[in-house]
Parts: C-alpha cells; sequence; structure tokens
C-alpha cells in the first residue's frame, strides 16, 4: 500500500510539475510526507530526482555547458554533502519546520528570481554554487534556484537544461552516497525512490494534454497553491509535535 500511494504521489506531482514548468520537487514531498514519513523525505527524493534528472542528462547530454557545471560544483559538491550531513542531525519536528519554511518561502523566491535582472561572474558562479549546493543537501525543490543562478550566468535554452540536469544529478549521487552511509536510506526507500522517479514519466504526457485545455498563466497558480498548502501542513504538523 505504501509503494502504491508512493507511485500515485509521484504521478499526481509530475503533473502538476509539468503544468508549471517548474518544480516537481517542491509538490511532491507534499504528497510524499504521509507515505514515508518527514524525516525519510529528502533521502527518498534524492533517489528519485537522480532518475528524473538522469533522463535530461541523456537526452540533452550534447547541449551541457560543461565549464558552468564545473564552476557549480567545484564548491557546491562539498557544500551538498555537509547540508545533507546537517540534515541527518535533525529532529523530525525541525525538519518538518525546515521543509516548511523553504517550501512557504519558494513562492515570493520564484517570482523575485524571475524579475531580478542581475548577472554572475565565473567567480560569483563558484560562490554561488557553494551556497546552493548547502541548501540542495538538506532541502528538495530547490532547482528553482539551481535554474536561476545559471540564468545569470549567461546559460539559456537546451544547455539551460542540460547543465541544469547534470548538476543536479552529480549533487543528488553525493547526497545518496551520503544518506547511505549514515544509514538515513534502506534498501526499501531506495525502492521507494527509484519506483517515485519511473512513475513521474508518465505525468509529463497528462501534463502536455492538460497544457492545451487550461488557460495561460493558471499552471504556475496551480503549483503555488499546492506548495503552500504543503508548507502550512508541515509547518503545523512542526509546531504540533
Amino acid at each position: 500500500m505504501e509503494l502504491a500511494a508512493a507511485c500515485l504521489a509521484a504521478f499526481l506531482a509530475s503533473i502538476l510539475g509539468g503544468l508549471s514548468g517548474f518544480g516537481t520537487g517542491l509538490v511532491l514531498p507534499v504528497f510524499l510526507v504521509p507515505v514515508v514519513g518527514i524525516v525519510n523525505v529528502v533521502p527518498v527524493m534524492a533517489v528519485a530526482m537522480v532518475l528524473n534528472n538522469g533522463s535530461r542528462v541523456v537526452a540533452f547530454r550534447a547541449d551541457i555547458a560543461w565549464p558552468h557545471a564545473r564552476r557549480m560544483l567545484v564548491f557546491g559538491l562539498p557544500a551538498c554533502a555537509l547540508g545533507a550531513w546537517g540534515y541527518t542531525l535533525l529532529a523530525a519536528d525541525a525538519i518538518a519546520l525546515l521543509l516548511g519554511t523553504f517550501l512557504l518561502a519558494s513562492v515570493p523566491l520564484r517570482r523575485a528570481l524571475k524579475r531580478a535582472q542581475w548577472q554572475l561572474s565565473p567567480r560569483g558562479e563558484r560562490i554561488a554554487g557553494a551556497g546552493f549546493g548547502f541548501f540542495n543537501g538538506g532541502l528538495t525543490g530547490t532547482g528553482v534556484i539551481l535554474i536561476s543562478l545559471l540564468m545569470a550566468a549567461g546559460v539559456d535554452g537546451a544547455a539551460l537544461v542540460a547543465t541544469d540536469a547534470i548538476v543536479s544529478v552529480i549533487m543528488g549521487l553525493a547526497k545518496i552516497a551520503l544518506f547511505g552511509s549514515l544509514a538515513a536510506l534502506d534498501a526499501r526507500l531506495a525502492a521507494t525512490g527509484l519506483l517515485i522517479g519511473l512513475c513521474t514519466a508518465p505525468g509529463a504526457f497528462v501534463a502536455r494534454w492538460l497544457l492545451r485545455r487550461i488557460p495561460a498563466g493558471v499552471h504556475a497558480g496551480i503549483m503555488e497553491a499546492v506548495v503552500v498548502a504543503g508548507a502550512l501542513a508541515l509547518l503545523w504538523r512542526g509546531l504540533a509535535r
């Protein structure tokens, strides 16, 4: 029953992510917490999103902007491991408050980053990569930040999709390795993450069908409503413990 519920949650979250064009990782935890528990959300999501982003790496491998990827990873990768290690030290109520706060803040953050007209130098990329890596290590749904950083560094089009995917996969693998070594990710949770990653694929086709029938501008609103509702539920869970 748990695996069936996780698969359904992944399918629904991928539809919402496809409708808005961003952040399946923001919506899926809302559905996943009741299935795997708050403590296991980030480790399970790490497995699922490696599979999800891995398909984009394969599809867009020729478009990867490796200089930008290396700059994002040089400090970002060790910072990601540090953030993931810090996550394993938190109690369940602290994790609920942390995830709830981030999800709630992600709505105005996404809008602010979209409006911002700023540019990143190569040095700025390395520094920004460290900050992103740390938050990515202990949170899920941070892809909207990475996309904004790469765009500010001048990456666009297919290269943006490809570079975002390869950075996400490498950091995701680091998180999986660390969670596994610290017994925060066992075989059952890893299998759940793999199933979740596989079940996101059909949702993309449903989202494409719905996109032709839902008025423009509604898609992001649907995503934001679900994210806010989930964030408030997590905050309530954390404060009530």
